[in-house]
């Protein structure tokens, strides 16, 4: 199961130095976590879960296998992408293929760095690359309205599903707002997210703050997070001149410049977990003596479904799962305790699988 979080934003913002440091940390400690490229601009990075190591311990595992996120690159976008200026093609294309944008917004002050529009204003910024995505939906709905509309007035059973989407996140656009704001009933979910909306995506603002600033946040990142609870978007505040430094230290020198930072854990650590959390992911986790591995699935996932991330074969022939929740694995240390004092449960196919389950999926071949 593949998720991409893209990692957008103006030029000169740090948007590079992000991803890069993304690719050093990981390889630094490629032991618990490996990074690995798939592309010039797209890579793997194990999310960082303290239960994996306290889970391997309990079940006596040999290995640990960390779920994953695929981070990528996306060239800077400049005012008039939807027109096609600068690499715009190319990039409103690069994000139509991600799940969630990560968008790096400069909060820091350097005159040696040059900002594309000659000011220091991360909001304005953010608003710059939101207008060009609404103006590329705009765009692409228009062309799409009308002829929906004719299929909706002969009857076409789709085509009055997806038109009142259409219409509404149109009206939203039209208003200066994203997609995403647009209030989608559970059953329409799938019928709008097939639209493939820019402004529909999920977005997690990342202010990149100087070295002083890492800790607390400062005046730019504190503007930014307050337009980020307007719209229910996330925001997380890192330095990525800071996170460069880290990902040239072993661990106990990480740890000791850290605390010098005034940081309590790298701020890569946050941006992986909030771009997890931002997809609507949880995490599952299988023990045995080989390993114990972390398995990404959406939230309200079934177990079926849940058991055919591994193999597909498991969700045909699923007939249940032995389930035993994180906290009472490590209280009874291991599956033995847990099945002995009632703490392990067969679950069947209407079981949604809850952040944290350690599950044993029993099947036929």
């Amino acid at each position: 199961m593949g998720f991409k979080c893209g990692i957008v934003g103006l030029p000169n913002v740090g948007k590079s130095t992000l991803f890069n440091a993304l690719t050093k940390t990981a390889s630094a400690q490629a032991a618990n976590y490996p990074f690995c490229t798939i592309e010039p601009n797209t890579g793997e990075v194990g999310v960082p879960d303290e239960r994996l190591g306290k889970l391997a311990k309990a079940g006596g595992s040999a290995n640990i296998i960390p779920t994953r996120l695929s981070f990528v690159d996306i060239a800077g976008l400049v005012r008039g992408a939807s027109k096609g200026e600068g690499l715009g093609n190319q990039f409103l294309a690069n994000i139509r293929e991600v799940d969630a944008i990560a968008h790096v917004l400069r909060c820091f002050d350097d005159g040696d760095i040059t900002h594309v529009e000659g000011k220091i204003d991360p909001v304005a910024d953010a608003d710059t690359v939101e207008t060009e995505l609404m103006l590329a939906d705009m765009d692409s709905l228009e062309r799409r309205v009308a002829a929906t509309r004719k299929k909706a007035q002969v009857g076409d059973k789709e085509a009055k599903t997806v038109l009142p989407l259409m219409e509404g996140a149109l009206e939203l656009l039209k208003d200066g707002k994203p997609a995403r704001m647009l209030d989608v009933d559970d059953d329409d979910r799938a019928a709008f997210d097939a639209l493939n909306l820019l402004t529909s995506k999920p977005v997690l603002y990342v202010c990149n703050v100087d070295e002083a600033s890492a800790a607390t946040g400062n005046a730019y990142s504190d503007a930014v997070k307050a337009k980020a609870e307007a719209e229910g978007a996330g925001a997380v505040v890192i330095s990525a001149a800071i996170e460069s430094e880290i990902a040239q230290l072993d661990d106990e020198e990480q740890r000791e410049y850290m605390e010098s930072m005034g940081l309590e854990e790298p701020g890569l650590d946050r941006l992986i977990r909030s771009g997890y959390d931002l997809l609507g992911l949880i995490t599952y986790f299988t023990v045995g003596p080989k390993e114990t591995r972390a398995w990404t699935v959406t939230k309200g996932t079934k177990a079926p479904q849940a058991a055919g991330v591994i193999h597909s074969d498991f969700e045909r022939g699923f007939i249940r799962a032995q389930t035993i929740g994180y906290d009472d694995y490590i209280a009874c240390n291991g599956e033995t305790k847990a099945k002995e004092t009632g703490k392990a449960r067969d679950e069947g196919k209407e079981y949604v699988v809850k952040d944290g389950d350690v599950l044993l999926f029993k099947f036929n071949t």
